[in-house]
């Protein structure tokens, strides 16, 4: 068991390291933890925009140099980072919602039809396709060959990632709307059907089962050893792992919304946007807040922590100071902010409800 668990540790060393500089997946790593690998720079300024057909909800991925976004007109962009330009485009079933995962040579996505889609990222070229029974809104994690994703038909499924055969599915009691998150052998998966289900990677048995209470749309960080979501009823639970039990929850004293982004988890800190037009940075061991910061508007953007500062998109997108919640930074896109930042290689990738995908970083000095 040993030597089990220490190659399980080289493997998520592994992973980690491969995310030095890109962002590969919803939330930039696999246990979702909206964390960036490096800062970016104080004074980001806007280098380009590249405008869709249809609302962009999808959070961006970033490898080598190219962003590939999905938006509501059905299509799969891939782009330029450095310029912004179109290097191919992929048309899927229906409307994407999923945020795209990007393993070695193939960019994984699912989309409102309910097929998921393995496309080669270097040409846009299909490689194989799955039918779910209804959306895939979920984004895919990914380990050891395979491919976790719920779906608005109320299972989660597990496919092998090189030919998209069903290894394993298992049914729960309602929709699937949220990203699995990794924690050690286990992937976890948070549902509309009020419950934390922690299942074996590689069978899906499942091996605790955690009442959350009511139903959840957001996404679960795993930051040692816990787990923390939003809920519709209004909370963010603090979930031992462990133990398979809720070791707190907040709900602010005043206002009483959903929770729909996903957090970002430190050891410091607990960050999340809510539908009450908060964002809450919430202490990990206790749940008191540390601060709230008035957006303006709801929050369903996932804030994504780069360095010293929170970013994250509402009426605008805008960046916080961590310790303080002190607002140093904002951009006005003229259109909401649903999908949540990208940060790679010193740039945030972001797009707006409108159809502009953004790129800001440092400015360019002209020689």
């Amino acid at each position: 068991m040993q030597c089990a668990h220490l190659y399980f540790s080289v493997f998520l060393f592994i992973t980690a390291t491969a995310y030095a500089d890109t962002w590969n997946t919803f939330r930039g790593n696999p246990q979702l933890t909206g964390v960036a690998a490096t800062a970016l720079p104080d004074n980001l300024h806007l280098l380009w925009t590249y405008t869709a057909q249809d609302a962009i909800e999808s959070t961006a991925a970033i490898h080598e140099n190219t962003v590939y976004v999905g938006s509501l007109d059905g299509q799969l962009y891939a782009l330029d980072l450095i310029t912004g330009s179109v290097k191919w485009q992929y048309q899927a079933d229906g409307e994407i919602k999923s945020s795209p995962t990007i393993d070695d040579s193939t960019v994984y996505f699912g989309d409102e039809h309910g097929t998921f889609h393995a496309v080669d990222r270097q040409t846009g070229q299909p490689r194989w396709t799955f039918a779910a029974e209804a959306g895939i809104t979920s984004s895919a994690n990914r380990a050891q060959g395979h491919l976790y994703f719920g779906s608005y038909d109320q299972h989660l499924y597990c496919l092998n990632a090189a030919t998209g055969a069903q290894t394993w599915k298992i049914a729960t009691d309602g929709y699937i709307h949220s990203t699995p998150v990794l924690y050690e052998k286990n992937v976890a998966v948070a549902g509309c059907d009020g419950f934390l289900r922690l299942l074996d990677l590689n069978d899906g048995s499942e091996r605790q089962r955690v009442a959350m209470g009511t139903y959840v749309a957001g996404s679960a960080a795993v930051h040692a050893g816990r787990a923390y979501v939003g809920t519709f009823g209004n909370e963010v639970l603090g979930i031992d792992l462990v133990a398979g039990e809720v070791l707190w929850r907040y709900q602010h004293p005043v206002r009483k919304f959903p929770f729909y982004a996903s957090p970002a988890a430190t050891n410091g800190a607990i960050i999340i946007g809510g539908r009450d037009k908060l964002v809450h940075a919430l202490d990990p061991e206790t749940g008191q807040a540390l601060w709230t910061y008035p957006a303006g508007s709801r929050v369903d953007s996932s804030p994504v922590i780069a360095g010293d500062r929170v970013y994250f998109g509402a009426g605008a997108l805008i960046a916080l100071e961590l310790k303080s919640g002190t607002e140093v930074w904002r951009f006005e896109t003229g259109a909401p902010i649903t999908s949540s930042p990208a940060v790679a290689a010193g740039r945030l990738v972001i797009g707006a409800t409108d159809g502009v995908v953004y790129c800001f970083g440092q400015k360019a000095i002209r020689q």
